[in-house]
């Protein structure tokens, strides 16, 4: 019985493997423990030494009152070696809002005690209570929730000195943006637990933050604007990826670029126009102040300059010739005399409803003068001038003072540049038209007239092409001619066109009802550097956060905010050498060049 139990108490052949195989594992985890962990841990008052390592620890303790969007993507791509963690907690934002509601409370009572003793207006107090209430709205009325946020940096080195040396590296770089960082003193041993990757907040250093404040400061948000097709816009300040975009991908072709002068806006739509050269696109350029004429040149182009004795003329009677499609051959009479009577209105003032009925059938006579009808048959005749438009206005009851007002026009100082037949044709690549020369008050005249040269020529011809209509404010300024601009950006995709509208101030647009629509019709913008004055109406026009909108009030030349459809990216213009060397307009820039040659 003895040997029997024995012989049972014996371990048989697969449990002994079995041991051999866990003792085995335990060895394999103490091994792998022990090749990872360091030769040596030293704490010291403001690093650690972990081997041959020197680490420190910073916290955030301050931000700005404003961040943009990707702001921490400069620190996440810097060649230093660091580890990076952001603790996010959630917290009740009805208990959140009650303090709040005790704190404007605090905030408003002091305000008033200044206000009582005669001292003068607190800025600080008054922003602080401005803060609060919209955080309180935004809180209440569910659009945004609050958390607590921790941020904490571990910088590695190999030695003390640069250690000290990328650390202040670092907190210049996040100083630059106002978000303030400590060194975490006796807690860095907590604080290098806290980056490491195991969700462990030692620090507990949080501060208030709501929803916007929180996705800004996100490490991984960037829209990605590169695509296999298109020409580069510049660099995605974001993550350093660069934007090459198509525009004629888009719902429109259409693009506005808005900044405040000096910014860069210019420069920017000369390098598009040079890289669409290169892609087939032809280009038309409005000039109104000669800033197109060298890159014309260079790419040999035609530069007209329009002025009272320029030999080049545009009949604004001409009809557009060759049309495929029926209805625009059906209605080219029509559509023409329609903004014909949106330019003779620039031109003579307001009419009263009777001078608009006479003026209606004045156009329709002077074209059947010359055999012009509906008929597209008759469209290939010589076209009318402003002269015979005069002849028959003077022979109609109550065209008398209209004839008198278009007299300037076609007799007097201005004839040269409306009462002539067209010489001048839209066959060459590039072909800009300069109104620099030209007064203030014939500048919105020229470049409503143009635009229909344009517009008939772009009509009769389809190809992708490009027009540029620089300080185009200068046409919203009329009703008709902003009427006419917007038309055009609404029409142009049917004929292969995309327009770039150029401006300083978009309060000049918004005067106009035909303003915001022009905008917001364009599938792209580039807004650069803003005014003060005018960066509310950019953010309310294009949706913009609170941190795009004071990024484009801080911003560089060159810098701003790239838009495409619901894409926003924040952006820096690139150019090469040789680039640069023919679109710049920087005086100085230019002086050294002409001196160089």
């Amino acid at each position: 019985m003895l040997d029997k139990f024995l012989k049972k108490s014996q371990p048989t052949q697969e449990e002994i493997l079995a041991t051999q195989k866990v003792q085995a594992f335990q060895r394999g985890i103490s091994t792998i423990r022990d090749l990872i962990a360091p030769a040596s841990f030293a704490k010291n008052f403001n690093y650690l030494q972990i081997g041959e390592t020197y680490a420190r620890t910073l916290f955030v303790y301050e931000y700005p009152r404003f961040l943009y969007s990707g702001w921490i993507s400069p620190i996440i791509n810097i060649d230093i070696r660091l580890d990076l963690s952001i603790f996010i907690y959630p917290e009740d934002s009805q208990d959140v809002a009650k303090k709040l509601r005790a704190k404007s409370t605090q905030v408003e009572s002091s305000i008033n005690m200044e206000a009582d003793k005669g001292l003068a207006r607190n800025p600080t107090l008054e922003a602080t209570y401005q803060d609060i209430e919209e955080l309180r709205d935004k809180l209440l009325t569910g659009q945004s929730k609050m958390f607590k946020q921790g941020m904490y940096i571990t910088v590695y080195e190999d030695s003390l000195d640069e250690l000290n040396e990328c650390t202040k590296i670092l907190e210049n770089m996040l100083g630059t943006e106002m978000v303030f960082t400590k060194h975490a003193s006796l807690q860095m041993e907590e604080g290098f637990n806290s980056t490491l990757p195991m969700g462990l907040d030692q620090l507990m250093y949080n501060r208030n933050m709501d929803t916007e404040a929180i996705s800004v400061s996100f490490p991984f948000v960037s829209s990605t604007l590169t695509s296999n097709e298109g020409i580069l816009y510049g660099a995605n300040k974001s993550n350093n990826s660069l934007i090459i975009f198509d525009r004629f991908k888009l719902q429109n072709y259409n693009s506005v670029v808005l900044a405040s002068s000096g910014a860069g806006k210019s420069y920017t739509v000369k390098l598009e126009i040079l890289r669409q050269l290169m892609f087939d696109a032809d280009v038309i350029v409005i000039d109104p102040e000669k800033e197109f004429e060298t890159l014309c040149q260079t790419v040999g182009g035609s530069y007209i300059n329009i002025h009272l004795n320029s030999k080049e003329v545009v009949n604004p009677f001409d009809l557009p010739q060759n049309l495929t499609d029926y209805d625009d051959q059906k209605d080219a009479l029509r559509s023409n005399i329609i903004i014909l009577t949106g330019l003779l209105r620039v031109m003579m003032g307001k009419l009263t409803d009777e001078e608009s009925n006479i003026l209606d059938k004045a156009l329709v006579e002077t074209y059947a003068s010359k055999g012009i009808t509906e008929d597209p048959s008759t469209h290939h005749l010589t076209p009318p001038i402003m002269s015979d438009l005069k002849s028959i206005l003077e022979s109609i009851n109550g065209g008398e003072s209209m004839a008198l007002r278009l007299g300037k026009f076609t007799e007097g100082t201005f004839s040269g540049l409306f009462n002539d037949y067209t010489n001048i044709s839209l066959g060459n690549r590039m072909v800009c038209f300069s109104i620099r020369d030209l007064e203030e008050d014939l500048r919105p005249i020229a470049m409503y007239s143009i635009l229909n040269f344009i517009w008939n020529k772009v009509k009769s011809d389809k190809k992708k092409r490009i027009l540029v209509v620089d300080e185009a404010w200068t046409m919203m300024k009329y009703e008709d001619s902003a009427q006419f601009l917007y038309a055009i950006a609404k029409r142009g995709r049917k004929y292969y066109l995309g327009m770039t509208t150029i401006g300083q101030d978009i309060g000049d647009f918004l005067k106009s009802e035909y303003g915001k629509p022009l905008i917001s019709n364009a599938s792209m913008a580039l807004l650069l550097k803003q005014h003060p004055s005018q960066v509310e109406l950019i953010k309310e026009v294009f949706d913009l956060t609170d941190s795009e909108k004071n990024y484009l009030l801080q911003c560089g030349v060159g810098e701003g905010l790239f838009v495409a459809g619901l894409n926003h990216a924040l952006i820096q213009i690139i150019s090469s050498e040789k680039e640069d060397s023919i679109v710049t307009t920087n005086p100085e820039q230019l002086k050294s060049m002409q001196g160089g040659a």
